[in-house]
């Protein structure tokens, strides 16, 4: 371990480099979600202005698991070919190139190609940032997973909150979506000032691919667990609000207290990582956000209006799940290529079953015309996330794990 260290140090790049870093770091977490939550306060304005069908609108909802998912999966395999600075900033050229096009596009479907070129620079960012932050401040771990998960929540309100007073200013959408391709330039800045300083890629043989990682218990504890949170996730943001609406609130109140909901993000990812990172098991955080949630779901159940704003801050509490699934890449793994391919194998299929469950939520509603089947499924898969949650949160390390059974292997002497 000592002398692991010592070569750690030995490499470590200038001090300027490393806040460089940490700034491209924070920069590129808040563009990582602008390209998803610009576009819903405006739905209706660029469905109308392009002439998109329902079934075109369908897909813009559905491009962003699909994305995650695909190129998300591809991350580990394009850091090792082009190294993780110069894939981060190929991602926030994607990103910017792809927000200030489809802001002008003049068809449905190059609006759709447009949003995915967006799209696939995001996916790569949320693979790529832990394992930037595990590769470069590996004594830091805590204090750089707030810096960028709070960036990364920044981001998401900002995109969400300014869109429709840009667009009401502006009189277009088209310029209220294209204004955060400003946000990725200045993103890049920083790693185009540092990519003379990118460490080696190492050797290709000692790479960690998906099949490595999901032929272990933990890598499978991470898949369901980020899974199971984007799920329950998704879902909240999807129908909070209308749930909300159905049980006799208000539109103007149900949709501030989804604003609520989204806003909580920001201080769980400002004290959550160090807390995390303090303790060596991360099972009692588990606990506490699984509680949060039974009691935020059980008042939903029983008094939806007259206590929303208490429901609302336990859901919130609970969704710190979350930072935990972003934290624990690193707090899992004792490499920067092995926080990539656990990062990149749990969010890439994750985020497919975090697609699934607004879709089994809605379909729960107008099967059963209420709201109670609905939230028993949300009650389901908090369960499972707090199983798998409780695995996750103890300490190991993937590369033992690999290496413990490659050793045991070895010994064993009938080869198996």
């Amino acid at each position: 371990m000592s002398s692991g260290s010592s070569a750690g140090r030995a490499v470590r790049p200038p001090r300027v480099v490393l806040l460089l870093i940490a700034a491209g770091i924070a920069l590129a977490a808040l563009n990582l979600r602008t390209a998803i939550t610009s576009v819903g306060p405006v739905l209706d304005e660029v469905t109308s202005g392009l002439g998109m069908t329902a079934v075109g609108a369908g897909v813009l909802t559905t491009l962003p698991v699909l994305c995650f998912a695909l190129f998300g999966g591809l991350t580990p395999l394009l850091a090792r070919r082009l190294g993780e600075h110069h894939l981060l900033v190929g991602a926030l050229t994607a990103l910017t190139a792809g927000l200030a096009a489809r802001a002008v596009a003049p068809e449905p479907w190059v609006f759709l190609a447009l949003s995915a070129v967006a799209l696939s620079g995001g996916a790569v960012g949320n693979v790529i940032l832990p394992a930037l932050v595990k590769q470069h401040f590996p004594e830091r771990v805590g204090l750089m997973t707030t810096v960028y998960t709070t960036a990364l929540a920044l981001g998401t309100t900002i995109a969400a909150a300014a869109t429709v007073p840009l667009e009401q200013s502006t009189g277009e959408w088209r310029v209220a979506l294209g204004a955060y391709a400003l946000f990725g330039v200045v993103a890049a800045v920083p790693w185009l000032l540092v990519l003379r300083h990118e460490p080696g890629r190492g050797d290709p043989a000692h790479a960690l691919g998906f099949r490595q990682v999901l032929s272990t218990g933990l890598g499978w504890q991470s898949l369901l667990y980020f899974g199971t949170q984007s799920s329950i996730a998704y879902i909240m943001f999807g129908w909070y609000a209308q749930m909300l609406r159905d049980q006799g609130m208000d539109a103007q109140t149900a949709g501030l207290a989804l604003s609520y909901l989204t806003v909580l993000g920001i201080p769980m990812s400002l004290l959550l990582p160090t807390l995390l990172t303090r303790m060596g098991d991360q099972r009692p955080f588990v606990a506490v956000f699984a509680v949060a949630y039974t009691a935020g779901l059980t008042g939903l159940w029983i008094a939806p209006l007259s206590g929303v704003w208490v429901w609302t801050t336990l859901v919130g509490i609970g969704m710190g799940t979350f930072v935990f699934a972003l934290t624990s890449f690193a707090l899992r793994t004792r490499t920067g290529a092995g926080t990539a391919a656990l990062s990149a194998s749990s969010q890439s299929l994750g985020y497919l079953m975090g697609g699934a469950g607004p879709f089994l939520f809605g379909l729960l509603h107008e099967s059963s015309g209420g709201w109670h089947a609905p939230l028993l499924l949300v009650a389901s898969l908090v369960a499972v996330n707090l199983a798998v949650g409780m695995l996750l949160g103890r300490p190991r390390y993937l590369e033992d794990v690999l290496a413990a059974r490659g050793l045991t292997r070895e010994a064993s002497p009938d080869g198996r």
